[in-house]
């Protein structure tokens, strides 16, 4: 389960996020004006979704903590990504004011998952701005040893959506035993150290998309 802290100016606002984030693996554990309201509940809290990207600066100092992830809606993302990277922050993402549900609820899971999203218009801004040493080495980027079968695929796409193994269980029709089973071979196929790392190499090498 996901936990989501929502930051947005009015309570209509609030209440409309709160709409377009409801899902089984979302949980809202609370909404507020002030960006500093969740500092009591910080480590419980595994993202924060920001409807005014003005109130970016309170959120980032509230925030400091590299356990929790950050999603802010705006329709000027050049002006937000530079200021981002540095922040050491568990994930973030960047959506545009008139998100659907489906793109919200997308990338909360996969910033809860350590990712960044951000337009890709502006993606470009990433490689630009950073060293090469920061950028997928080419061995991370080969193909893995043995190809992932169609049900492992399955399983990779439901991880990289942020759910649990139970969920994953109950959405595939098979025990959670199978689900693990399923797990430790994507992790040797794809040589990763994590769930996480399997997401993102699984991105990386196409298998799979958030």
């Amino acid at each position: 389960m996901i936990r989501v802290f929502i930051i947005a100016p009015t309570p209509l606002m609030q209440a409309g996020l709160h709409t377009l984030l409801a899902a089984e693996d979302i949980y809202i554990a609370g909404a507020s004006a002030v960006p500093e309201a969740f500092s009591e509940d910080a480590s419980t809290i595994d993202v924060v979704v920001m409807a005014d990207d003005l109130q970016l600066d309170a959120i980032t100092r509230a925030i400091a903590s590299e356990s929790m992830a950050l999603v802010v809606l705006t329709n000027a993302p050049q002006r937000i990504i530079p200021v981002m990277p540095p922040l050491n922050l568990r994930g973030w993402g960047l959506v545009p004011l008139d998100v659907s549900s489906p793109q919200l609820q997308a990338t909360v899971r996969a910033v809860a998952q350590g990712m960044i999203v951000v337009p890709v218009d502006h993606s470009s801004w990433l490689y630009e701005n950073h060293s090469a040493n920061t950028l997928p080495s080419s061995e991370a980027l080969q193909a893995p040893l043995e190809t992932l079968t169609p049900r492992e695929r399955e399983v990779l796409e439901l991880v990289g959506q942020g759910l649990s193994n139970k969920l994953i269980a109950r959405t595939l029709s098979i025990s959670e035993h199978t689900v693990k089973f399923h797990i430790s071979s994507i992790s040797t196929k794809l040589g990763a150290s994590s769930r996480t790392d399997a997401v993102r190499r699984g991105v990386r090498l196409g298998l799979i998309t958030l």
